[in-house]
């Protein structure tokens, strides 16, 4: 497979984007409990608060981010959404076990780690934990545009939750950039990759609102098909897949830029003179 995205260097000569990959859809198997919509971009959980295991459709490149959006959530439920990888064909499983945790793990070949309201950094070897669990976010206006994981470069834009539009949006949308805000609250984005290494082993990272939580497992199979696993889990109702640009931005992506950048407030963007299809996607993405 190869890698969905340049790796970093800061010195390094231009070269051609390379070939975005397909965008990500769930996989038509899925837990009992699970309803996606025809476009295969949302799963949602019609009932109880189990059997809501999802797959990727496609293996995932080097790189490349399953990246979901929590939708709706449901009270009266302890435990929220897992994200994770697997080694497993889910075409090949004869039935979705109920839980991610445990049960799809213990088939082997699978690694899945359980998001929390707090405490999703994993200590790095070179850091002691007290660091590692501290907030590593500079402030909002000093973020860089690409979040940088061990050979990769992403764009930052699309990893960051965003409210939705109101009189406060802007104020609600700062806290998703320092990821103040819980990583189980609702339009939180929470993303799930693999990073190769050079003894043929990989890393896999959970990405929540733009920001790396670091190795969350080590030894992955890197030369083995991998899906990602969503667990639509307890008081996680319904989740949507958001679809991110590797190589160079579109245009429309460009436009929607300069446009956030222009007006005071998202509300401001009704007023503009431009096709509703831009403004929604200035507005909502």
């Amino acid at each position: 497979m190869a890698a969905v995205s340049d790796p970093v260097g800061l010195r390094a000569p231009w070269r051609p984007a390379r070939p975005e990959p397909p965008p990500t859809r769930f996989h038509q198997v899925h837990g009992a409990n699970i309803r996606v919509d025809p476009s295969g971009t949302r799963a949602t959980r019609v009932e109880s608060f189990a059997h809501g295991v999802c797959f990727s459709r496609e293996p995932l490149a080097p790189g490349q981010v399953f990246l979901v959006e929590i939708e709706e959530k449901e009270l009266g439920w302890c435990g929220h959404l897992r994200l994770g990888l697997t080694a497993l064909d889910p075409a090949t499983l004869a039935a979705v076990p109920e839980f991610s945790l445990p049960d799809l793990v213990s088939l082997g070949h699978t690694w899945v780690f359980a998001i929390t309201r707090h405490h999703n950094r994993v200590p790095r070897e070179d850091r002691p934990e007290a660091e590692a669990l501290a907030p590593s976010r500079p402030p909002a206006l000093l973020v860089e545009p690409y979040l940088c994981i061990e050979q990769f470069r992403i764009p930052r834009d699309r990893l960051v939750g965003r409210s939705r539009p109101g009189l406060y949006s802007h104020l609600l949308d700062q806290l998703y950039e320092l990821n103040v805000l819980p990583p189980t609250a609702r339009r939180s984005r929470l993303g799930v990759l693999f990073c190769p290494r050079p003894d043929g082993t990989a890393d896999m990272h959970i990405v929540i609102n733009g920001e790396d939580m670091g190795p969350s497992a080590r030894g992955l199979p890197a030369a083995q098909p991998l899906y990602a696993v969503v667990d639509v889990f307890a008081s996680t109702k319904s989740v949507r897949l958001v679809q991110l640009e590797y190589g160079l931005p579109s245009l429309q992506t460009l436009c929607r830029l300069v446009i956030q950048r222009s007006v005071v407030h998202r509300l401001a963007i009704d007023g503009l003179h431009l096709p509703k299809g831009l403004k929604d996607f200035c507005k909502y993405e």
